[in-house]
């Protein structure tokens, strides 16, 4: 009888392997990732429905694949939810989160589980950032968060990169305006700027098109290569100040704009906030949205034409794709890291439980996958993206992180989600397909009923205290795996 080394059993049974593959259509190659986060993006796209809203190529991405309509942020503030985005798990709340943890891994007692990025290098990829996708622009620490020894996030990144142009420094870019204006330290009458702008120009003359440009050439370096890539690509707008350049601005002169849904001030205890990053660290010459509807149209305006400047450059980044050819074989993913309210409930920003500080775009296209351009309706959460990137990619699922896979979702649109946890400093909340249920740490409750008209204007806690004991066991269960 013939006898084979283990090398040609190994070569045969290689062989055999790759035709059965390549039989079934599937590559031998891994799927690269192309992840895009946008700064204070909330459903604000022609695609979720906000039909006065120009924002053609995001909704063609959304045509292309899977929307998710009830995606939940885990916490409405930059740190904390990029936090959960990057890492999988519920973790503290704060801006400051991934510095905390960074410190951490250098504690010989620490027991820290890999980033997702870092989960993915370490499977082959090649990582590179773009712009803001940890808290700070570029992901450093330090004055002016431009100090490279001090890592957001140490071992995530092979290369990680933020175009600073004549706003000097990542912290300037963060909140700037046209020609290098940057915001100044603190909030006094001296030290403010514009909140927001439309001045004639490049799209380069405001910071965006700076981290676009960067993005591009990234991703044409990394599709030339044979290496699996994770490129993520963060933009900063429409986040304060709402400046862009003006041809984003001139569709929206004139425009009606529809009533600002349920805008006054909760009478109740709730997570309600004062607004204080839009109503004192920036010129409002007088005027208040709260107060005066013509000026909060203008403001709901320039934040529409944020929107649109941002979505330009998606487009460029999503035709650089296709021009590679590299959308074959690549997993985009668009995600919005928490909403930010346009005047409801008398709030001009985030830092709240409600619904619209909470819901953000997220939207993911794979090559192949079935029914695209049907959106799902299903409850989700950001720390379900971690799971979800390993499964389409083929690589071992992190038992460590506290999301669950989309997958379901994504071959069958109308599959069910799941509940989705938020939490400030001060209280926590439990998203179902029908209630918000939020929960003070003093022990107060509110619940809301989305099948209501009246959804997050009337408390109906009193009204329900059997259901209320039974969402707080469940928020309670959830909460549990709080870092």
């Amino acid at each position: 009888m013939k006898r084979y080394t283990p090398i040609a059993v190994a070569l045969l049974l290689f062989s055999i392997c790759s035709q059965s593959a390549l039989a079934d259509g599937h590559e031998l190659t891994k799927k690269n990732i192309l992840l895009i986060c946008v700064d204070d993006l909330r459903p604000e796209l022609n695609s979720f429905g906000v039909d006065y809203i120009h924002s053609p190529n995001i909704d063609r991405l959304a045509a292309s694949g899977r929307a998710f309509h009830n995606h939940y942020v885990n916490a409405p503030t930059c740190g904390a939810s990029r936090y959960t985005m990057l890492t999988g798990q519920y973790g503290p709340y704060g801006n400051q989160s991934l510095f905390a943890r960074a410190e951490k891994l250098d504690s010989p007692d620490a027991s820290i589980p890999p980033s997702m990025p870092e989960w993915f290098r370490e499977n082959g990829y090649k990582t590179v950032s773009v712009g803001k996708v940890s808290h700070h622009p570029g992901g450093w620490g330090g004055e002016d968060w431009y100090d490279h020894n001090v890592l957001e996030m140490p071992g995530a990144w092979d290369r990680q990169l933020m175009p600073t142009g004549r706003w000097k420094h990542p912290r300037g870019a963060m909140h700037s305006l046209i020609h290098g204006e940057i915001k100044p330290i603190g909030s006094f009458s001296e030290n403010k700027m514009e909140v927001m702008q439309s001045a004639a120009g490049k799209d380069t003359d405001y910071h965006d098109g700076l981290i676009g440009d960067a993005g591009l050439e990234q991703l044409e370096n990394l599709a030339e290569s044979h290496t699996p890539f994770f490129l993520a690509i963060g933009f900063i707008k429409p986040h304060l100040p709402f400046g862009s350049p003006k041809r984003y601005m001139d569709p929206y002169e004139g425009v009606e704009l529809p009533p600002i849904p349920h805008p006054e001030k909760p009478d109740w205890q709730s997570t309600w906030h004062a607004s204080g990053e839009f109503m004192n660290q920036y010129f409002h010459h007088g005027q208040d949205p709260r107060e005066d509807k013509a000026y909060a149209d203008k403001v709901r305006r320039h934040y529409a034409a944020c929107v649109s400047y941002v979505d330009h450059h998606v487009g460029e980044i999503l035709a650089k794709l296709k021009e590679t050819g590299r959308d074959k074989d690549t997993i985009v993913v668009l995600w919005g890291d928490h909403g930010w309210h346009l005047g409801e409930h008398s709030i001009w920003g985030k830092h709240c439980l409600f619904e619209e500080a909470l819901r953000s775009p997220l939207i993911i296209s794979t090559p192949g996958m079935k029914e695209p351009g049907a959106k799902s309706n299903a409850v989700v959460e950001t720390v379900d993206l971690f799971p979800t990137l390993c499964e389409l990619t083929g690589l071992e699922q992190p038992d460590f992180a506290h999301g669950t896979s989309l997958l379901p979702q994504i071959e069958k649109p109308n599959a069910k989600g799941h509940t989705a946890l938020a939490y400030t400093g001060r209280a926590q909340t439990l998203r179902t397909d029908r209630y918000r249920f939020i929960l003070h740490k003093d022990g107060y409750a509110e619940l809301y009923d989305h099948t209501s008209p009246k959804k997050e204007t009337q408390n109906l806690a009193e009204e329900n205290p059997a259901l209320v004991e039974e969402l707080k066991e469940m928020l309670l269960a959830k909460t549990s795996r709080l870092n």
